[in-house]
């Protein structure tokens, strides 16, 4: 397909797939599971993958799935989502992650998909190909049993412990609920189920084994394991359709005996420290970038999702890597937005990656204009585009990929 620096990027052959796993093993620092080896092509098809060949052996790689991703205000998106992007350390600095990149985002534009998504395993690479940060989570740890809930606090109840068999039957169906209200979120697929779920090898893991709580508009996935004599409740993942079903799961969380201490992560504004009577009893440990955004069509993605003020204004997007970029002129009224090209003085600079990072309304304009990467002519119209891209719900990653 293309070659550089007699380097070759071309398409993956489905025999190539052992000897990309060990391209990936080397380039991530770990192996994969067994279930990784059944349901992972499933997944991530290897005929859709990328390879940078030098000679007869595999020195980059690439892959993508075409996912259905929830925005702001409910609607959805059809995006790329980028994944096991890696080149071997022999062959660095030698113009073949942009080889990659430039074959994968070709195609993407022929496809027509309107953002590309990803998790970035390094934060400084990824910004000169027009990705920003779009997502975060936080950290958090709370000592088992100390966490009193505030009287005001509901105890609606509802939730069960449940067997492998009965999380198989609830846990897609809800998360599928969940994911259409939450922008971020992705729809998926059976064979992620069951390769990070479900799978037999991944019920005992390192030690810990993992249970299932259900409510019937939530659930938890959760391992506990001791170690020096404490237990570590750790929640993989805790999806809430409803602000019941939030509580309600936490208090069973927060309520377990032996437990020592519960980790999890939550979204920025999720409400539980604001449940207990003491928030810092949900002490924060650290706060992560979870996905990356860039924006492919710039009409098409910001007409897709909704807005939470009237906007009228003309931005200058800079595509330092593809031809996205240009000056349009958005307008909103009543949440729904119309975009195009035009020849109008701009009101706002950023550039493409900026754009992604704004999207799904994680992150703020007005701090980007604070660190000089949007040049505003009028503040007012800075002001009425950072309250435009704010959301009425955290955004969240649906499944890590």
């Amino acid at each position: 397909m293309a070659s550089t620096n007699g380097i070759t990027v071309r398409s993956a052959r489905a025999e190539e797939r052992p000897e990309v796993i060990r391209l990936q093993d080397m380039g991530f620092g770990m192996s994969g599971s067994p279930a990784d080896a059944e349901f992972g092509p499933q997944v991530f098809d290897i005929e859709r993958a990328l390879v940078a060949v030098d000679g007869d052996r595999l020195v980059g790689h690439a892959n993508d799935r075409v996912m259905t991703v929830t925005v702001p205000g409910g609607n959805t998106v059809q995006a790329s989502g980028v994944t096991g992007v890696v080149v071997t350390p022999t062959h660095r600095r030698r113009g073949i992650l942009r080889a990659l990149y430039t074959e994968l985002h070709r195609r993407i534009e022929s496809e027509g998909q309107p953002l590309t998504i990803f998790y970035a395993s390094e934060g400084a690479i990824y910004g000169r190909f027009g990705y920003g940060p779009s997502i975060a989570e936080v950290d958090v740890s709370i000592q088992g049993r100390t966490a009193e809930f505030r009287s005001t606090t509901p105890d609606p109840g509802g939730v069960r412990v449940a067997s492998l068999a009965e999380a198989e039957l609830a846990l897609p169906e809800i998360y599928d609920r969940w994911r259409r209200l939450t922008p971020g979120a992705q729809d998926r697929p059976e064979a992620r189920w069951r390769q990070r779920v479900f799978a037999e090898s991944i019920q005992h893991q390192d030690g810990a084994v993992q249970f299932f709580l259900i409510h019937p508009d939530g659930y938890v996935i959760l391992r506990r394991a001791w170690a020096d004599n404490k237990n570590t409740a750790t929640v993989h993942e805790l999806r809430a359709v409803t602000a019941e079903a939030h509580v309600a799961l936490w208090r069973v969380l927060l309520s377990m005996d032996l437990v020592h201490t519960v980790e999890a992560n939550l979204s920025d504004n999720d409400p539980l420290p604001y449940l207990v009577t003491d928030p810092r009893l949900v002490r924060v440990t650290g706060r992560h970038d979870t996905l990356w955004t860039r924006v492919m069509d710039v009409p098409a993605a910001l007409t897709a999702r909704s807005y939470q003020r009237d906007l009228d204004v003309v931005l200058s997007v800079d595509d330092p890597f593809r031809n996205a970029g240009g000056v349009f002129a958005l307008r909103v009224r009543d949440g729904v937005a119309d975009c195009e090209r035009t020849d109008r003085t701009p009101d706002l600079e950023l550039g493409i990656d900026v754009l992604g990072s704004l999207y799904f309304g994680t992150y703020r304009a007005r701090v980007y204009a604070a660190a000089n990467r949007i040049q505003a002519k009028d503040p007012a119209a800075l002001r009425a585009f950072d309250e435009a891209f704010t959301g009425d719900r955290d955004a969240e990653l649906g499944w890590f990929f």
